[in-house]
């Protein structure tokens, strides 16, 4: 059997699974379904399908579009995440880069805690960074100037090199598809301080890695370890994650070695 059909076959059997444990969840599932096939069709990359899959959630409702069913349950994962960040030795004077802030869900606590200009937030979804503008006015933060962009793909190439202090990507490698995992670890650690850290959630399985349509990608946290070496840092699993309210698990990566003068890393 070919290996692509293979793939297809471990992750129909995946779907029918999680359906078959849940069938409250069967016709929301089948409606998304046919939803993203259709996107998917009209969409020539991961990009451009995963930002209209965004439109469609954010018109919706924008904190679900980030996973957040209820407005409670959206401020609690945001300070779940940041009181995290805080006990880990976050200060105000940190230099933060959120990848894939969404709506500020926690930016919003991050933003107000650091120090004024502080916090740079990228998406690649336009919808939900109109949103998180949104949240800005709420919240009554403006003064602190935080950063909003609008990015592409996760090269981080128009930012300044040893710059961020922390790195945080909450829900958002549990949406990407492996090879923009790397894209990013293959260019994160060029912008890290050299004291900085890396903080990024997961789907985690320990069994086949598979992913449940081209949304929820599910990998083993050996895989993320060691793709994260391949560029030059050190990867360790978040044991004291595991035991907070949440479905997804936490790895940290730091710079292993300083980035040289004119080094640069590819993701192959």
């Amino acid at each position: 059997m070919p290996k692509n059909a293979i793939a297809t076959y471990v992750r129909l059997l995946h779907e029918v699974g999680d359906a078959l444990r849940r069938p409250s969840l069967i016709e929301p599932y089948l409606r998304r379904a046919v939803r993203d096939g259709w996107l998917w069709l009209k969409s020539p990359d991961h990009v451009s399908y995963y930002r209209a899959v965004m439109a469609s959630d954010v018109a919706r409702n924008p904190d679900r579009a980030v996973g957040s069913p209820s407005r409670d349950q959206w401020l609690e994962t945001g300070k779940m995440q940041f009181d995290y960040l805080v006990e880990h030795g976050l200060r105000p004077d940190d230099r933060v880069l959120e990848i894939g802030c969404g709506n500020l869900r926690a930016g919003w606590r991050l933003i107000d805690y650091l120090d004024t200009g502080h916090y740079y937030g990228i998406d690649i979804s336009p919808d939900v960074l109109v949103a998180a503008k949104k949240t800005l006015v709420m919240q009554g933060i403006q003064s602190k100037v935080p950063h909003l962009t609008l990015v592409q793909d996760l090269k981080l190439d128009f930012l300044p090199a040893g710059y961020f202090t922390v790195v945080h990507a909450h829900s958002v490698f549990s949406h990407t598809p492996p090879e923009d995992i790397e894209e990013c670890l293959a260019n994160v650690r060029r912008v890290m301080a050299p004291e900085g850290f890396f903080d990024f959630t997961f789907y985690r399985t320990e069994g086949e890695e598979h992913h449940l349509l081209r949304e929820d990608f599910f990998y083993r946290s050996g895989t993320l370890i060691a793709l994260a070496e391949k560029y030059g840092l050190r990867a360790r699993f978040m044991n004291d994650w595991e035991n907070l309210p949440h479905n997804q698990s936490k790895i940290r990566v730091t710079v292993d070695q300083p980035v040289l003068d004119g080094e640069v890393f590819s993701a192959t």
